[in-house]
């Protein structure tokens, strides 16, 4: 199951539009590229990658391509399947998970709830639905654990405020390793009525030094959105010395100032049943797939362009995606819509748009990503466990948001990122313990 680590946000806190969304890039699977493997695009040749981005994305494309970018071109369609633990689940419960009342998800145990190759985008009206499910429960390792570097940027300056920190999170629930899911439905600890448990500690700058976070998010959160239970979040305060519990139900406001909502971390990072999903349809996209960059933590010089927001200076694959779209239910929400680019094989984000109130684009939040199996990088960086013999699995190392309306924007990175688990029960025990925060670092 994905479990979205970076939602170490929240302690910042103490219809349908009259053209398709992919325009003229629709065609692009019936196309043959301008370029191939080991190309490298400069500014002057970006025309060559036109039909295989979204227009939204080509239409604010001065802010992501720039002079001196060397946009390396990586595989189609390369294999990044995901562990062979994973798969079986998915074979082993094939069939048995289904849609429920209010968009729930009911009678899932492991793996993915939907296979992909019995999904019908078009002629299936849920199919944007099972979609989601899908990704909400993508593998994702045992959860995750990195070091981020959060920065902020206006119309090409980056701003002094910045935050760095570590963050891990835990899949408490619908595990695919033989020791939880023979043993305990796949559950760490029996009658576990959590997902999954994230903590964050924050190390610089000075000022901020020593805030802890630790939240949960409830199992009954699959349910109807009126049985769902919100996360419950709790945070230290060096200055203040104690734990305060803070409120994670406005996850739709902007965070400290960013353009970031605590829902667009990994483009949704939110509650499944609170949106409309519709599948608009699937094509083909030019995206990052399998960074060569050494970012944060390996370095912070890298060029992420005059912007601040780009990853075109880094290899780009093509894949075959969903587009799907998701309508809030609550009316108060700022979205009118967000359209996300799902890879089909991964159920990884590669692009999502927003859309305001009026249903003007707003952000754009794209992605850069890491594969577990390439070691080129910085040598052998993610091993597999217990359970989980080969992890194969491609992870989500930054996100990047650009408000188009404004020229700001957010950058997170988080290069080493991998999904690694704690040693053992009596340690992944202490580390959700909320008993851990008073104790500060």
């Amino acid at each position: 199951m994905r479990a979205r680590p970076l939602r170490f946000l929240a302690f910042f806190a103490v219809l349908t539009l009259a053209q398709p969304v992919w325009g003229q890039a629709e065609d692009a699977g019936t196309m043959v590229p301008q370029f191939q493997e080991g190309d490298v695009i400069s500014l002057d040749a970006i025309d060559k990658i036109r039909p295989y981005l979204p227009e939204e994305f080509w239409d604010n494309r001065d802010m992501f391509f720039y002079e001196g970018m060397k946009l390396e071109i990586g595989p189609t369609n390369f294999d990044y399947s995901p562990a062979a633990e994973y798969l079986a689940a998915t074979e082993r419960f094939r069939g048995q998970a289904r849609i429920g009342p209010g968009s729930s998800l009911e009678n899932y145990t492991a793996g993915q709830p939907f296979p992909v190759d019995e999904i019908d985008c078009l002629g299936d009206p849920q199919a944007g639905l099972k979609i989601m499910w899908d990704f909400d429960y993508a593998w994702d390792g045992s959860g995750s654990a990195a070091s981020f570097f959060y920065s902020y940027w206006d119309r090409g300056e980056e701003l002094p405020l910045y935050y760095k920190g570590t963050a891990r999170t835990v899949v408490l629930s619908h595990r695919p390793e033989s020791q939880y899911l023979d043993e305990n439905d796949g559950n760490i600890f029996r009658g576990e009525k959590r997902k999954n448990a994230f903590g964050v500690t924050v190390d610089a700058p000075f000022d901020a030094r020593g805030i802890m976070l630790l939240s949960y998010r409830y199992k009954s959160t699959d349910g109807p959105k009126e049985d769902a239970k919100n996360d419950d979040t709790w945070v230290y305060v060096p200055t203040l010395r104690r734990v305060r519990r803070i409120s994670s139900a406005q996850r739709t406001d902007a965070v400290a100032g960013t353009d970031f909502t605590f829902d667009d971390l990994f483009s949704f990072a939110g509650i499944v049943p609170q949106y409309e999903w519709t599948c608009l349809g699937e094509r083909q996209v030019l995206a990052p797939m399998n960074s060569r960059v050494q970012a944060y933590p390996y370095g912070e010089d890298h060029n992420f362009g005059p912007y601040g927001l780009s990853y075109a200076d880094d290899r780009w694959e093509l894949r075959d995606v969903f587009v799907v779209r998701m309508v809030p239910k609550n009316a108060d929400h700022p979205y009118h819509h967000k359209d996300i680019y799902i890879d089909k094989q991964t159920l990884l984000s590669a692009f999502s748009f927003a859309y305001d109130r009026k249903g003007e684009l707003w952000k754009i939040i794209w992605h850069n990503k890491r594969w577990s199996e390439d070691e080129s990088l910085v040598g052998p960086w993610y091993t597999g466990w217990e359970g989980i013999a080969s992890p194969r699995d491609l992870m989500i190392v930054s996100d990047t948001i650009a408000n188009v309306q404004t020229g700001t924007g957010n950058r997170i990175e988080f290069w080493d990122r991998n999904g690694v688990p704690l040693k053992n029960r009596g340690k992944i025990r202490r580390f959700i313990d909320v008993g851990r925060l008073t104790k500060g670092r």
